[in-house]
């Protein structure tokens, strides 16, 4: 059976997707199958859909990992509560939004901050890059590689292959 990880941001174009690529680029690291593991991302707005990874953020990805970015942005809809096992949240406005539309806290269980798997880094949020600089993207990408890291050992713990 397929493990389903959904990464959500407020747009869905630069910090989700990363998070959705760079765990994707880890597993296959790990010469794993992604039929074990499936990735997906979300923004909580509506801002962006349809639109692809931000190119400063691909940019980014690739300058530091050698990969390119795929994805287009949807929104997080209420269906993905049963479509997926775990929901990762960027920061606690986002994760605040994601709960709002489970009223009952029927999946509350199933969302977690993304930081909560960083094993070096101290920050508890993924910090929005889209209004600064390259130096933002880039230090996004050493914190989601933390955290997928991270992530990626707690499904090995848990005994969720990848």
């Amino acid at each position: 059976m397929t493990y389903k990880l959904l990464f959500v941001c407020l747009g869905n174009i630069c910090r989700s997707p990363a998070a959705e690529n760079i765990m994707n680029y880890m597993i296959e690291e790990q010469g794993q199958s992604k039929q074990d593991i499936f990735c997906d991302s979300a923004g909580t707005s509506s801002y962006h859909i349809g639109s692809a990874p931000d190119r400063r953020m691909s940019a980014a990805a690739f300058q530091n990992l050698g990969i390119k970015m795929y994805g287009q942005a949807r929104q997080f809809v209420v269906s993905d509560f049963q479509e997926f096992d775990m929901i990762l949240a960027m920061d606690r406005s986002n994760y605040r939004n994601i709960l709002a539309l489970d009223p009952t806290g029927e999946y509350q269980d199933r969302v977690h901050l993304m930081c909560d798997f960083c094993t070096e880094n101290t920050l508890k949020e993924v910090p929005d890059p889209y209004y600064g600089g390259t130096e933002g993207f880039n230090r996004v990408i050493d914190l989601l590689i933390d955290a997928c890291g991270g992530l990626l050992k707690h499904l090995e713990e848990n005994n969720i292959k990848s």
